[in-house]
């Protein structure tokens, strides 16, 4: 038995099955889902909730109804009478709760000891298994933490290519998160983790959502050696460290960033030709270097077409300060003081002896094509993540692009994308303002941006999908009285970059 709750027997959360059935028709009866839930609180307290401030919530669960209890429960690590509990969960019964994990004794109340929540997307609602958080419960979580929904998730989720796929591999699946948005669209999955624990909840995260998933214990892709697959996805535990592991759900034990170098370097191998990697990854930026040369050297290594795309790069002090508080750990979630000012001047010293000045955070997509020289693009977009639609996109006109000769290029008509803008700004010189001309796609199309010149800006004006580019090139060079063949040589390039960006559209393929 468990000392700290000697109704629970020591070992692995909710692993009867027949349990994890029973609480989900508790769930479900008692209106506990992504309609529910928000209807009984209220827009704004919702909306308050998910910015981490459960004021409004708790005021909104103080009729004892079923739903209100489970709300309290758990979204907000409140405690509970037994009798509320127990007339919130009749099918489950509080014995077995606390037998299985999902329950906990504090005094003579009951509290959660795991987070359940609702998950809605893709017009599909899910019920999702995880521990709870340290601004739920302060203080350190526990070394095996489980991490839930959080902002990194939902960025991997909606950046995934959601074309239908024979076989998908969820590496480190945690809660099981990328799992069941997989469902939609694989054939049959495979979820891997490190952690028993994570397991664990990732198969009552199935089983509540009447999935199936293969589940399989290791490290990276030691528990699927020989095998490969149409998708791979990975939101891995790319927390730049020493390769000290304090949190599973964090640290990789890995030193610097060798996870995310491991999974793209192994990618191909568990690749179909044809198939697709995506994953978020942090990188180190050494004497204020260019990432690009770091991760380049990676994505190279691999041998697949690669698109990397770095969100932001944060500072060492504020990196530090993120991830201490985010495991609970920092004075602040009610952590020792002394602990959290060791811990901090430890990963800094650590930093400073590497001569890390900062940590990109990105996605890295691959694909496998066997090509002899993969095609590699290394962009910065700092506004909105990309969606899956936008990658799929972008390799499906990269492809385009590179299976044209010049020739063929010249010969297609094109036609300007839809909410494509001119944008004209200007910097002060030594003689004047310096005009750039730059075009911009408003709606979608993360990094659909291209600089462009006065010639580009005429030749492009006129991409109305009527004349090939080479009509269009003729006519410009008549009418400033240029060799027609100089100006191709010099516009074909940036067509060939407007295509793949998703700027200009070929018409009649």
């Amino acid at each position: 038995m468990n000392a700290a709750n000697p109704d629970r027997p020591a070992g692995l959360p909710l692993t009867d099955l027949e349990i994890v059935d029973r609480l989900g028709e508790d769930l479900r009866t008692g209106g506990f889902d992504a309609t529910g839930v928000p209807e009984l609180l209220g827009a704004a307290a919702h909306r308050a909730l998910g910015r981490g401030e459960p004021a409004a919530a708790l005021r909104a669960t103080r009729d004892g109804s079923t739903r209100s209890t489970l709300v309290r429960l758990f979204l907000l690590g409140a405690n509970a009478a037994e009798r509320a509990v127990a007339r919130a969960l009749p099918a489950t019964g509080v014995a077995a709760a606390l037998a299985q994990g999902v329950l906990e004794r504090d005094g003579d109340e009951l509290r959660a000891a795991l987070d359940i929540r609702p998950h809605a997307a893709d017009d599909e609602e899910f019920l999702l298994v995880s521990d709870l958080d340290s601004d739920v419960r302060p203080g350190p979580v526990r070394p095996d933490h489980v991490l839930g929904l959080g902002s990194a998730s939902i960025t991997l989720a909606r950046a995934i290519v959601r074309d239908p796929v024979t076989t998908a591999l969820d590496l480190g699946t945690g809660c099981g998160i990328q799992a069941l948005h997989l469902a939609g669209h694989a054939g049959s999955i495979v979820a891997t983790d490190i952690s028993p624990r994570a397991l664990a909840l990732a198969g009552a995260t199935a089983r509540l959502n009447q999935q199936h998933w293969d589940l399989r214990a290791g490290s990276l892709f030691d528990p699927v050696a020989g095998e490969q697959f149409d998708l791979i996805v990975s939101n891995p535990p790319f927390v730049v460290g020493d390769g000290t592991t304090r949190f599973t759900y964090r640290d990789s034990g890995l030193p610097g960033d060798g996870v995310g170098r491991a999974i793209v370097e192994g990618a191909r191998t568990h690749l179909r030709p044809g198939g697709t990697a995506q994953l978020l990854a942090n990188w180190l930026v050494v004497d204020d270097g260019d990432w690009r040369d770091r991760v380049g050297g990676w994505v190279a290594a691999s041998g697949c077409d690669a698109w990397v795309v770095q969100r932001e790069i944060a500072d060492p002090v504020e990196y530090v300060g993120l991830w201490l508080a985010d495991a609970g750990e920092d004075a602040k979630s009610g952590g020792d003081r002394a602990r959290a000012h060791r811990l901090a001047q430890d990963w800094l010293d650590y930093f400073a002896a590497q001569r890390i000045t900062g940590i990109g955070m990105g996605m890295i997509t691959l694909r496998r094509t066997d090509a002899d020289d993969p095609s590699i693009n290394l962009d910065e977009i700092t506004d909105d993540p990309v969606t899956g639609t936008e990658v799929g996109a972008f390799l499906t006109n990269r492809a385009w692009v590179e299976s044209r000769t010049d020739a063929e290029l010249l010969g297609q008509r094109f036609r300007l994308a839809d909410q494509v803008l001119l944008e004209q700004s200007a910097l002060p010189g030594p003689e004047g303002w310096d005009v750039m001309l730059r075009l911009v796609r408003r709606l979608g199309g993360a990094g659909a941006t291209l600089q462009v010149d006065e010639w580009g800006q005429s030749l492009l004006a006129g991409c109305s999908g009527a004349l090939p580019l080479a009509v269009l090139i003729e006519l410009l060079a008549g009418a400033h009285a240029v060799p027609a063949g100089a100006l191709a040589e010099a516009i074909v390039p940036a067509v060939r970059v407007a295509v793949t960006r998703g700027l200009l559209v070929p018409i009649g393929d």
